[in-house]
Parts: structure tokens; sequence; C-alpha cells
């Protein structure tokens, strides 16, 4: 019983009973806790009201504009600056990218940013908390989250943003800006109801819209990331992992599906690499910049494009037959032979 109301006080306070996980066996802390996970499954139900509540063209604008401004935030805050800093801000700023990213209840910036970045220390080996080459698709899509393992935030990793008590309130209480964003949703849609009932909107419908339809799509479309970029795609990159650049996977989340140049080079920016990778985060990151509310944008190193170079003409050269040395022998003498 105890676990249980720990669990539920967990939904406010993300930082409330760290110290009893230490006390948990390591098949413990691996398994799901069900009951600390009941906002998020309760998330992906309320999409069903949508039979209850209808459809209308604002509604479905309101969800497709949440979801487009709140994936830039998981996309441009949450990753390229929290997790990696690849430009630099103001502390106002960086407050408000950690009020937007929030809202996109994917946990708190630090949560977000230190979990991100055991992924990229241990990717694919054992430690990283979603690789689908190790745990399966369903476990590095949504189950890890869930564990009791991955629900503290590994503060050691991220001694760069813990020294901002704005972002530790964020990262703490991590369900306030959503529950906000819920109820505005939902004023909204009152709002148009009475001065726009042309618009064929309301209360309800906008929330179910707007917030738990928007939301879950951005949810499932992030951890896509996580879990289809480590399985589908082409490897540019002959790294330690299994990170692939995948297009289709580029347009969902803004441009992070070019998952292998990223791993390849995590200080850059950019991570469609050449002018054909369309990378929309890097694009309204670039924009941003031009207006100075972020700075010191990171290019992508010339020694990285040197390399592409290199393999390209390598590969050139094996295919007229210049470098058969290269090539693996066809028939190759048995290990004991003399």
């Amino acid at each position: 019983m105890k676990k249980i109301f720990q669990s539920i006080v967990s939904w406010f306070d993300a930082h409330a009973g760290l110290e009893k996980l230490k006390s948990l066996s390591p098949k413990e802390l691996d398994k799901i806790d069900w009951f600390r996970a009941v906002p998020f499954i309760a998330m992906q139900l309320m999409c069903l009201g949508v039979f209850w509540v209808g459809f209308s063209w604002i509604a479905l604008a309101t969800a497709v504009a949440l979801y487009v401004i709140r994936m830039f935030a998981i996309t441009g805050f949450y990753h390229r600056y929290f997790s990696h800093k690849t430009f630099r801000t103001s502390r106002p700023v960086q407050f408000i990218f950690g009020l937007v990213g929030a809202s996109s209840v994917q946990r708190g910036p630090l949560w977000w940013a230190a979990h991100h970045r055991t992924h990229h220390k241990l990717s694919d080996l054992p430690g990283d908390p979603h690789s689908p080459v190790l745990y399966g698709f369903w476990k590095s899509h949504m189950g890890w989250f869930m564990t009791r393992r991955h629900f503290p935030t590994n503060f050691k990793l991220i001694p760069d943003l813990t020294k901002y008590p704005e972002l530790m309130f964020l990262n703490r209480f991590d369900i306030v800006v959503p529950v906000v964003l819920a109820f505005g949703t939902y004023y909204f849609g009152k709002l148009l109801q009475i001065y726009a009932p042309h618009l064929g909107t309301n209360g309800p419908q906008m929330l179910i819209w707007g917030f738990f339809i928007s939301t879950t799509a951005l949810f499932h479309g992030t951890a896509t990331i996580n879990s289809l970029s480590h399985l589908f795609g082409w490897k540019r990159f002959k790294i330690t992992d299994e990170s692939r650049n995948n297009p289709l996977l580029a347009i969902i989340t803004l441009g992070e599906g070019w998952h292998n140049n990223h791993h390849r080079y995590q200080s850059a920016t950019r991570q469609g690499f050449y002018w054909w990778e369309y990378d929309f985060t890097y694009y309204a990151l670039k924009v941003l910049s031009w207006f100075k509310i972020i700075t010191h944008i990171k290019p992508v190193s010339q020694k990285i494009y040197q390399e592409v170079r290199d393999q390209k003409a390598l590969k050139k050269l094996i295919k007229a037959g210049q470098l058969t040395d290269l090539l693996p022998d066809p028939n190759p003498l048995p290990k004991n032979a003399s």
C-alpha cells in the first residue's frame, strides 16, 4: 500500500521518494510501476473521447498546431539545447524553452536531458535506457520510462542544468504546465463556442483534440526515434551503434530522423547535414538566431564532410576493381591450413 501511495504522490512531485528506490533490487527497478504510469495510460485512453465530442476543422487545426509547436520544443529545446548544448541563449529564454518543452508532457527538461545523455554514452549497449537492439520495440518505445529505474533524474549527468532553481522547479513539478495547457485548450474551446459558434467546437472537443490527441501523437512521434530509428533506415557512418537515417521519421519529428548523422556528430545544431536532408527544427532555430534569441549555433565540422567524401571515393575505387585487396577473400583458406 505504501508503494501505491508513493506512486500517486510522484504524479505531483517527480522528486518524491527517490531515496527509497535505492533499496530496490535490479529486478524490482526494471518492473513497470503501473500506478506511477496511470497518467500516461489515461492520456492514451482519453483519446477515445473523440467518439463523444466529434470533429471540427478548428479542433483538428489546434491539435496539429500544438503538435508542431511542442515537437519543436522537444527537438529544438529539450534535445539540441538542454541535452547537447548545440547553441547558447540567455537565462530567461532558457526558462521559456523549458516551460514550452514541459507542455509536451514528456517530463521535465532535466529528466529528459539526463536520460538522453545516458543514451549517447551507452548507445545500444547495456545501460542504454531505450535500445530496441537490446530490449525490442515496445520497451524501447515506451516501456522503459514506466519502470522504477528510469523515473528518477540522474542529476550527476546534468550539473550544468541543476544550478538553475527555475529548471529544477519545472523538473520536479512536471505536471503543472501540462495541466495548465489542458485547461487552456478547454477554455479556448468554450470561448470559441460563445464567440464563434459557426466553427462548431466547444470546450470538451477542444480538450480532446487540442490536448489529448495532440499530446499522444506527439509522444509516439518522438518515441519513434528511440525505437524505429535504430531499426529502419540506412547508415551513412559506420559507428558502434545501430542509429540510422530515416527520411520519414525526419518529417514526423521535424528533422530528428537523420539519427545516424546525429550519433556521428552530436555537437552540431543541424542533423540534416546536407541541403536535401530537410531539418525543420534547424530552420526554425536559424530564424531565432537572426533575432539574437539564440547565438553560437554550432556547425557540422568539415572533418565530417571530408569523412563522407573519403567514404564515397573508397567505394568508387572498390566498385572499379582498383582496390580488390580490401575486399574479403571469396574462398578463404581454412584456419588450420598450412
